[in-house]
């Protein structure tokens, strides 16, 4: 007796298809392409951001020539910053009870008005340092009410699985203005004035505008009537352990291994005295950073975010104890500042996807704003810490130490919170 079994005729499926080379090493664009709101967002981002640090560098040098006092100079970054605090979580609450397009055409728009100001002042030669301190001031407000709620758009534009290479790209975009935006912004005061810097920040965010104007409206997802409060927002992020832990690893990493306020001393006790070295030990991070972006295709295969956080950022902090063991080898120091870059490019790759993935749509406004106090105030923390130590020390024991109490805070998180070393980004928890 015979069995006759039906034959399979549909034809076999397709190999699934094989991302070239360059695809598993170059930065996933795949973002660009299937998103069109996005993509004019990048866009017009990547603009601003160059035209906004062609503004910082003009502010600085008006000043230095208005006052020749360095002490002047600093305030600029004191300024800018308690408006960036104090509103940034102001901006959060906002964003999780507005229309997220609306709030971000109007600080966008603000931002617009504060360049147009100082590219005026500088037309009509006002000389009045009140002035650029008072713009200053406006941008930093208007940045952090502008900044969360550009940030809360992005999970609703692309898909989970995007969001990697998304924040890949949007970190590129930040280390190309920073790169070349004082360069540029250097060359164009040099031979036509500050005025022609302001300008041309001015007319950049036409591109931001433009790319908000043509977003769909951006409402929060939580129930219609709720107050959005930030003590709501620090609540939450109270009781949620692994979106604090992501916080608290880029606080290690700010606060004790970032010895940028040493760099001027550095430069005078152990390069030569040469004022030219500042500049290539201030760039040398951000050069990395751009690079770790312009070479993050890998980043969306990883599904292990915490465990990436943590150990990008112990990468960083024994990047810069290294730094510290090499001083006086300029170009070693160089390319270790570069590789601390790469890794604070890699953290915040991670730390950005678990924060837009974790948090619900509702919170994500005020979580934003808290990260922008963060990375506004981290930093400051960190010029403090390492000015401390070297008074109390020396520059180069200060650099040392700070790098190893990065990774020992590092250690000691990982101990703690060994739940978030199994982070999923397939199955996020906050």
């Amino acid at each position: 007796m015979s069995t006759n079994h039906p034959t399979n005729t549909a034809a076999p499926a397709p190999p699934p298809p094989v991302d070239p080379p360059r695809r598993r090493v170059l930065a996933d664009l795949t973002p660009l392409r299937s998103s069109a709101d996005y993509r004019r967002i990048w866009f017009g981002q990547s603009v601003s951001s160059i035209g906004q640090q062609m503004t910082a560098v003009a502010v600085a040098v008006q000043v230095y020539a208005l006052t020749k006092s360095a002490f002047a100079t600093g305030l600029v970054g004191l300024f800018s910053l308690f408006p960036l605090v104090g509103f940034g979580l102001y901006g959060g609450a906002v964003a999780d009870r507005v229309d997220r397009r609306r709030l971000g055409l109007i600080g966008s728009a603000g931002l617009a008005a504060a360049s147009a100001l100082l590219a005026l002042q500088a037309l009509l030669g006002l000389h009045q340092v009140g002035i650029l301190y008072a713009a200053v001031a406006l941008q930093g407000g208007f940045f952090a009410l502008s900044s969360p709620a550009r940030s809360s758009m992005i999970p609703r534009l692309l898909p989970p699985d995007q969001l990697p290479a998304a924040n890949a790209l949007n970190t590129m975009s930040l280390n190309l203005g920073m790169t070349v935006g004082p360069m540029l912004g250097g060359l164009l005061i040099g031979a036509y004035g500050a005025q022609s810097a302001y300008l041309i920040d001015t007319a950049a965010f036409a591109a931001v505008l433009y790319a908000m104007w043509r977003l769909p409206s951006m409402r929060p997802l939580g129930t219609p009537g709720t107050r959005a409060t930030v003590l709501d927002g620090l609540r939450f992020l109270r009781e949620q352990p692994n979106l604090r832990t992501s916080f608290l690893a880029d606080l290690a990493a700010m606060i004790f291994g970032l010895p940028r306020s040493l760099f001027p001393a550095l430069a005078a006790t152990k390069y030569g005295g040469h004022a030219g070295t500042v500049g290539l030990l201030v760039a040398a991070p951000a050069i990395g950073a751009l690079a770790g972006a312009l070479f993050s295709g890998w980043a969306g295969r990883i599904h292990r975010h915490g465990l990436a956080i943590l150990a990008s950022v112990a990468s960083w902090g024994l990047s810069i104890a290294a730094f510290g063991l090499t001083l006086g080898h300029l170009w070693l120091g160089l390319l270790l500042l570069a590789v601390a870059g790469c890794s604070d490019t890699v953290s915040m790759v991670f730390r950005n996807t678990m924060l837009q993935v974790a948090a619900p749509d509702e919170m994500r406004g005020r979580l934003q704003g808290i990260f922008i106090v963060v990375v506004a105030g981290g930093p400051r923390l960190g010029d403090f810490e390492s000015g401390t130590v070297a008074a109390l020390t020396n520059p180069t024991l200060s650099v040392i130490t700070g790098g190893l109490a990065c990774v020992a805070c590092i250690l000691l998180l990982a101990a703690r919170r060994p739940a978030f070393l199994r982070y999923d980004s397939r199955h996020p928890t906050p």
